[in-house]
């Protein structure tokens, strides 16, 4: 039904014009009372629990940052199945992003592009509204992810992801720096060590208990991410994201004509999920078992999931296939994990 009315419907509305229409009903469904009936059908089997920094998560399949900015629909995602929502990008300075256009499929490969560039309402005005729903009990583990404003000179970045973690920490379940995004002019330049240590080490004061990862980008080079795991290893942070969108466009169906007049953005979606992999295997391969390393960038199906965590994932992210899947896509995860548990609990027992 929804790949039905996603061809017929909503894939002619402008990309960001559809996300709008999506998410509006979504943010709906606790507030028209509809939440808990949803959640009988969609709701993971307590089997696939996972316990990770210090928090119980429901189930190991969850939203990364992107799909919910401010914080806003948290708990329908919850309804919808998902085990924990990373809300964000924030940023210390309210900002309007990048102009449109800025949001692009590329259904063929099932895949978008985008420059959003970290369009969202500021750490103080989530502020409040996170403090009310981290108070509550039925909504998913909650992450809050946290950039670089745009107005602040990358000379100035620490005192900016300061801010936003002072703020906003105390209403985190965990905490993620990002400096990945391709869409803010000098941010990845954060990735590198001499960079990366002193804002890591000034944030994880700032985020005082609460537990602190870092989102790094699949662009870097092997050696890179090998530094960044001995980093974070040496400053005792919790774990790492791996990965956000790539400025790759290598290996694409879609037609160069149509990739180049999109124009620049991270791509993400199932033409990352090589890189993604390669990019978790050597980070678990690389640090202690006890560090959550958290996997996204192309998974779309329970077998995608299953494989991340089978590399060594604590945890999984999804957001591309969303756009593809429609509003029952962790249900359809985190049926088809419950069905591979059983499965090799019976091959054990056999």
């Amino acid at each position: 039904m929804y790949r039905l009315l996603f061809s017929a419907v909503l894939s002619h509305l402008d990309p960001e014009d559809a996300h709008h229409l999506a998410f509006r009903v979504i943010r709906a469904l606790p507030t028209l009372g509809f939440g808990k009936l949803v959640e009988r059908f969609t709701a993971p089997d307590p089997s696939l629990a996972v316990d990770a920094l210090g928090l119980r998560f429901p189930s190991p399949f969850g939203v990364a940052a992107g799909f919910d900015k401010d914080g806003l629909a948290v708990r329908g995602l919850g309804h919808l199945g998902f085990g924990h929502v990373e809300v964000g990008t924030l940023t210390a300075i309210a900002q309007p992003g990048n102009p449109r256009p800025r949001l692009f499929r590329l259904v063929g490969d099932r895949a978008l592009v985008n420059r959003m560039g970290f369009n969202n309402g500021g750490a103080d005005a989530a502020a409040g509204r996170l403090s009310r729903l981290s108070r509550r009990r039925d909504r998913p583990v909650l992450g809050v992810n946290i950039g670089k404003s745009r107005v602040t000179a990358v000379d100035d970045a620490v005192a900016d992801y300061e801010r936003s973690a002072r703020v906003l920490a105390p209403f985190a379940d965990y905490l993620v720096v990002n400096v990945s995004s391709p869409n803010t002019p000098g941010l990845r330049g954060l990735q590198e060590i001499d960079s990366l240590a002193p804002l890591l080490e000034s944030v994880r004061a700032a985020a005082g208990s609460t537990p602190l990862l870092v989102k790094i980008a699949p662009d870097l080079a092997d050696s890179e991410i090998v530094r960044i795991c001995e980093l974070v290893e040496r400053l005792g942070l919790d774990g790492i994201i791996a990965t956000n969108t790539t400025i790759s466009r290598e290996g694409l169906r879609a037609a160069a004509s149509v990739v180049e007049a999109i124009g620049p953005g991270g791509l993400s979606g199932a033409p990352l999920a090589a890189r993604s992999l390669e990019v978790l295997q050597l980070i678990r391969a690389r640090v202690g078992a006890e560090l959550c390393v958290v996997s996204v960038g192309g998974v779309e199906t329970a077998a995608d999931v299953q494989d991340r965590l089978d590399a060594g994932a604590t945890l999984v992210q999804g957001y591309s296939a969303f756009i593809y899947r429609g509003p029952f896509w962790a249900r359809q995860v985190n049926r088809g994990l419950a069905r591979f548990a059983r499965s090799r609990r019976a091959a054990v027992a056999a």
